[in-house]
């Protein structure tokens, strides 16, 4: 039987974002986005200029405006090194203040971040610098001079390089554009609705290399939160946590799920618990269910290649699309290919606004999965015919 590409709609109206129309290119997009993500924080900044931006549990915090003028000088230092538009920088630090100064410290100077994960060995650090072309490695003191802002960046202009390993080992870089970065950001706070009123993020993953954790980062920000970092010791803070995220492994340590009447009490005032775009088991979420009762579970999937998001699963769906990854949302689109794809099986391909258009240094790789718009995942799904999403097997292809 021939293979086809059958596309799959959302029938039931969830998480529908009216701010999205389709583009002369066929693809989903946000409209009045702004230009660049320099330029989206700028707003933010001026806005809660005295708020909390970044807290490290025993560590550092430092208010929105402090964080600016901090990530502008070292903006002006790596300006005075000779970093030019569109340049490489690789970061390398924990979670935290830190990180965070360098990454938008590299975005303001007009260059291009490539986080490097703090676990990796020295071939894979070494591997990805080369690849990518780093001018420069920030894991040290970070360079200052005169504050610098670059504000002439384009929606299209590369904004960060993320780096993924395929089911070889090898590493990839994705190209993330900065309306794949921006749209992704509007996607997920429009299908969350924190709101604005201080909402504290806890990021458990000590280690802020993918994608998914920036754009995390960036939305509690954007919508003057508090990014919380606090590693082991989440639970002594728990208390004045609102939203907890990462992966379900990191959330379901033992040493992080202490039990006692302190630690009862924390999960009961967690509001939301973020997963999405990890891959999450079926024990999985009994565990987080039975550990955090009185929080909104957010479970969904995405690559790296989608900027970390892609589907979610609606709260008020949880319970009659057991072990679906969700619906899309946020302008994207999904379809299976494949000689059963008519019947709801086959690999997952998917397009919108949050996708890449290629890989970095690798075209051939990039021809074998960029078609058209859409992207090829190489994951096995079926899709129901309200449009969710189970996935069979990831990187099957």
């Amino acid at each position: 039987m021939r293979s086809r590409l059958v596309e799959y709609h959302c029938s039931n109206g969830l998480l529908t974002d009216t701010r999205v129309s389709r583009a002369t290119d066929g693809l989903l997009r946000y409209r009045q986005l702004d230009p660049s993500l320099s330029e989206l924080l700028d707003v933010a900044v001026h806005r809660f200029a005295g708020r909390t931006a970044v807290e490290e549990v025993h560590g550092e915090q430092v208010t929105y405006a402090e964080l600016w003028a901090e990530a502008s000088r070292v903006a002006g230092g790596l300006k005075s090194r000779g970093i030019e538009i569109g340049d490489r920088v690789a970061i390398r630090f924990a979670a935290g203040v830190r990180w965070l100064e360098a990454c938008l410290g590299v975005i303001l100077a007009g260059g291009v971040p490539v986080s490097l994960g703090m676990a990796w060995g020295d071939a894979e650090v070494s591997a990805v610098i080369a690849d990518s072309g780093s001018v420069l490695v920030l894991d040290g003191e970070l360079p200052h001079g005169v504050p610098f802002i670059d504000d002439g960046a384009a929606p299209d202009e590369l904004a960060v390089l993320a780096y993924t390993a395929d089911p070889s080992g090898a590493m990839l870089g994705v190209e993330l554009s900065n309306e794949n970065v921006l749209s992704t950001i509007e996607g997920l706070l429009h299908s969350r609705d924190y709101g604005v009123e201080g909402v504290r993020n806890l990021l458990v993953d000590s280690d802020f290399r993918s994608v998914r954790e920036l754009v995390h980062v960036l939305a509690t920000l954007v919508i003057g939160g508090t990014v919380v970092v606090a590693g082991d010791f989440w639970r002594e803070s728990a208390h004045t946590v609102d939203i907890l995220t990462g992966r379900p492994e990191d959330l379901l340590e033992p040493r992080l799920l202490a039990v006692g009447p302190a630690a009862r009490a924390a999960s009961r005032s967690v509001k939301w618990v973020d997963c999405s775009g990890s891959p999450v088991t079926a024990e999985q979420e009994d565990k987080l269910l039975a550990a955090f009762p009185a929080a909104q579970h957010v479970m969904g999937w995405g690559k790296t290649e989608t900027c970390g998001g892609g589907l979610i699963l609606p709260i008020e769906s949880a319970s009659t699309h057991l072990g679906s990854v969700g619906i899309a949302f946020g302008g994207m689109e999904v379809a299976l290919y494949g000689p059963d794809a008519p019947g709801g099986y086959g690999e997952l391909w998917c397009r919108g606004p949050s996708v890449a258009r290629r890989y970095w240094n690798s075209p051939e790789v990039t021809s074998s999965r960029f078609m058209q718009g859409w992207f090829c995942t190489h994951d096995t799904a079926q899709i129901d015919a309200e449009g969710f999403v189970r996935i069979v097997e990831r990187n099957a292809a």
